[in-house]
């Protein structure tokens, strides 16, 4: 089923259930130093905080330098997990009370929902309640792999979440690396994905479920769709402007400039070429190798698309930024991790989500401004848990009921949302500016 996965998942599966237990319980705690070691380095604003890092590398004032000369330097078990933040707590001093228990709760965190995860996944958890206990036994093997697969995908929209609620803001360091892995893993097979109910069997929800599978997909002109996403993705990640005061000639000279202007321009390209080679490598493999990278890849459109789509529209109707790139660059790894059905549901489901953050957040900080990234992530966690109920329940027959036409009705209800927000700013500068 699962291809050249087969034999490490199935090892994972032997495994005595003391040693999977302590193997996850590290992997929890790895995990989420990881997730600290992105949200205090790789951001746009580093603090010397992560164990990982030498405060004497740092500029720091002269009171400050004063307070960590007075400090012990830091060991070894300053590094380890969870014991490594409790003995940091002695640097409160220098980096303020309570600096070292948000990234305790994050590494405890990741471990218990691990734990809980690889539990629940492989007893049935994300499949329909009436499917039989032998298949979901069958298909143990395929849920060890999703959980893997969902675990990592966790542990990046936690250090997404975390940075855009430090800073506004999403590095592509988490979603460039994040969206290739989801790609490239679907690929192997499409047994990444979520599963969802068929008339006859269980089977992962790969681009075309609940649709008919058209022969077209497996031909040049899948290759032609894939192609035209990844190519579209890459571009969207250069820096790129267009200005038009001066005519399409300089547009031109001013939008190649731009686009050329730093040298990361050229690891984006060479990101590109391997890519089109890989996509062009998959195709002529084809099967279900195809089906995945396919799959993933029309995730990625759609749940970065419909950010994108938001995002401009939003900013076209209030003249000002609506939604920060990073939100689109987060909605395409997550679209690359569990399709573009889970996208839609997730982009639903974050308003939800954002009703708890925002009264938990204002309750913490008394900040009442969250970033929309967070709402995405926690709007994701939801889809997947309640996949069940949201998808095999409601949005699978949703899909087979409208078709194609599910396309068109969501290009009127976004440009509803258009004209809707374009009112808004009417009415206000009309009757609230003047």
């Amino acid at each position: 089923m699962l291809g050249i996965l087969d034999a490490p998942v199935q090892a994972w599966l032997n495994l005595p259930i003391a040693a999977s237990t302590t193997l996850l319980v590290v992997f929890g705690l790895v995990a989420g130093a990881i997730a600290n070691f992105v949200i205090t380095t790789l951001c746009w604003e580093p603090r010397p905080i992560s164990p990982w890092v030498k405060i004497a590398d740092w500029p720091l004032d002269e009171d400050q330098q004063k307070v960590a000369a007075s400090l012990p330097p830091r060991r070894f078990l300053d590094r380890v997990p969870v014991l490594g933040w409790l003995r940091l707590s002695r640097e409160s001093e220098l980096f303020g009370r309570g600096f070292w228990i948000r990234p305790l709760l994050i590494e405890l965190s990741l471990v218990f929902a691990f734990l809980w995860m690889h539990e629940a996944w492989l007893t049935g958890y994300l499949f329909p309640e009436s499917t039989a206990a032998g298949t979901i036994a069958a298909c143990r093997p395929w849920m060890a792999l999703v959980f893997f697969f969902h675990a990592i995908l966790l542990t990046l929209m936690t250090a997404a979440t975390f940075i855009d609620f430090d800073e506004r803001t999403i590095p592509d360091v988490i979603t460039i690396p994040g969206t290739i892995f989801g790609i490239v893993l679907a690929s192997i097979t499409p047994y990444v994905f979520i599963p969802g109910e068929l008339p006859a069997a269980v089977a992962p929800v790969t681009f075309q479920h609940p649709l008919a599978l058209s022969p077209w997909w497996m031909t040049g002109g899948g290759l032609a769709i894939g192609l035209l996403i990844w190519t579209t993705w890459c571009f969207a990640l250069a820096d790129r402007r267009v200005i038009l005061r001066h005519g399409w000639t300089k547009a031109f000279e001013y939008f190649m400039a731009r686009l050329t202007r730093h040298s990361s321009w050229k690891v984006l390209a060479a990101i590109w070429a391997t890519g089109v080679i890989g996509v062009i490598a998959v195709h002529q493999i084809g099967g279900t190798h195809w089906l995945g990278m396919l799959s993933s890849l029309i995730g990625l459109a759609v749940g970065g698309g419909i950010i994108w789509a938001v995002r401009l529209v939003g900013s076209w109707a209030m003249q000002m930024e609506a939604m920060g790139f990073g939100d689109v660059t987060l909605m395409a790894m997550v679209g690359s991790f569990i399709g573009w059905q889970g996208s839609i549901i997730a982009f639903f489901l974050a308003p939800l989500a954002a009703i708890v953050i925002v009264l938990v957040r204002y309750i913490i900080t008394r900040d009442h401004q969250t970033p929309f990234g967070p709402y995405l992530c926690a709007g994701t966690a939801l889809t997947v848990l309640w996949w069940d109920r949201v998808y095999n329940q409601s949005f699978r027959i949703t899909i087979a009921i409208m078709g194609s036409t599910l396309f068109w009705f969501s290009a009127m209800m976004l440009v509803l949302l258009g004209v809707m927000l374009w009112a808004m700013r009417w009415f206000k500068q009309r009757f609230l500016y003047n």
